[in-house]
C-alpha cells in the first residue's frame, strides 16, 4: 500500500467516528447536520482522479445540492491534487475557492522522545471523571471552539478506536492528545494546548506518552500528519521522520478557509 493510500485509510477511519458517510465511485460523502461547522465532518472526500470535465460536472452537480439542502457550505477535500485539475476548474467556475494545504506525513522511528523529568507534569487517560477538563483544552480556536469541538469530541470519546489523554501542569488541565487506531496503524490526532501553557515544551511529554502507549498496543506503525512546516519540525525533534508530502486541496463555497482558521 502506498503512502497516499495509508493516509486516506486513516483519514476515513478518523472521519467515520463523528460523521455519517456514503461511498461513491470517486470517494466519500461525509456529513453531520448536528455539527455543520466541523469541516472534517462535512465535505466530499475525493480520492480518485477526475479525468474529464463531464465527470467533474457530475460530481459538482451531486455535492452542491447535497450539502446546501442540509444547510452546510459545500466543500471538498481533494487528494492527489495534480490529477484533480479538471474538477477544480469546474468548481471554480461555480464559485468555489481553492487553497493548497500540503500535508507532510511522518512516521516514528522507534526512539522514545527525550524529555526532562518534571514532577509537576502528569498525563492521564480521559475518562468520564476528567472529560469536561479535556474538552476545555480541545475547545481552542484552532479546533473551531467549543461549539464545534464538543460534538465531535463526544463521538470520538465513545468510539473504541480513539484514546484520549490529558496533560496537567501542577494539577491544572493544560494539553491533550489522542491516538487513533486504523487497522494496524496508529495516528496521533488532536494535539491541543491552552494558550496560557504554550511555549513550555509540553508536547514532548505528550509525544513520549503516545509512543509508550503505541509500544504497548503492538501495532505496526505510529504516524502523524503535521499541519505545517513548523509543527513538522517539532515532531522531528522527537523521533519522527518525514516520509512524504500529500498534495492536498481544500475547495469550498462559503465559510472560511482552513488557513484563515489556523
Amino acid at each position: 500500500m502506498n503512502l497516499l493510500s495509508i493516509v486516506e485509510q486513516t483519514d476515513v477511519a478518523y472521519k467515520r467516528a463523528f460523521s455519517n458517510h456514503a461511498k461513491r465511485s470517486w470517494g466519500y460523502l461525509f456529513w453531520n447536520e448536528e455539527n455543520p461547522g466541523h469541516y472534517d465532518a462535512n465535505h466530499a472526500h475525493v480520492s480518485n482522479a477526475v479525468t474529464d470535465l463531464q465527470q467533474a460536472a457530475e460530481i459538482a452537480d451531486e455535492i452542491i445540492p447535497f450539502f446546501e439542502e442540509k444547510g452546510i457550505h459545500p466543500r471538498l477535500y481533494l487528494y492527489d491534487a495534480p490529477n484533480q485539475q479538471k474538477l477544480v476548474e469546474v468548481l471554480e467556475q461555480r464559485g468555489f475557492r481553492t487553497e493548497e494545504l500540503p500535508s507532510p506525513v511522518q512516521i516514528w522511528q522507534g526512539e522514545l522522545a527525550q524529555v526532562n523529568e518534571n514532577s509537576y507534569v502528569t498525563i492521564e487517560p480521559v475518562t468520564a471523571a476528567n472529560y469536561e477538563e479535556c474538552l476545555l483544552v480541545e475547545s481552542v480556536p484552532e479546533f473551531g471552539g467549543k461549539e464545534v469541538r464538543e460534538k465531535a469530541f463526544a463521538q470520538e470519546f465513545a468510539h473504541p478506536d480513539f484514546q484520549h489523554f490529558l496533560l496537567r501542569v501542577e494539577g491544572e488541565p493544560a494539553s491533550s492528545l489522542c491516538l487513533l487506531r486504523a487497522d494496524d496503524v496508529v495516528r496521533i490526532e488532536n494535539v491541543a494546548t491552552l494558550p496560557a501553557f504554550r511555549g513550555r515544551g509540553l508536547i514532548g511529554h505528550l509525544i513520549r506518552h503516545a509512543q509508550e502507549q503505541f509500544i504497548q498496543s503492538k501495532s505496526s506503525e505510529l504516524w502523524v500528519c503535521p499541519i505545517n512546516e513548523r509543527v513538522e519540525k517539532v515532531y522531528s525533534r522527537y523521533g519522527f521522520v518525514t516520509v512524504g508530502t500529500i498534495p492536498f486541496l481544500h475547495v469550498f463555497r462559503g465559510g472560511k478557509g482552513v488557513l484563515e482558521i489556523r
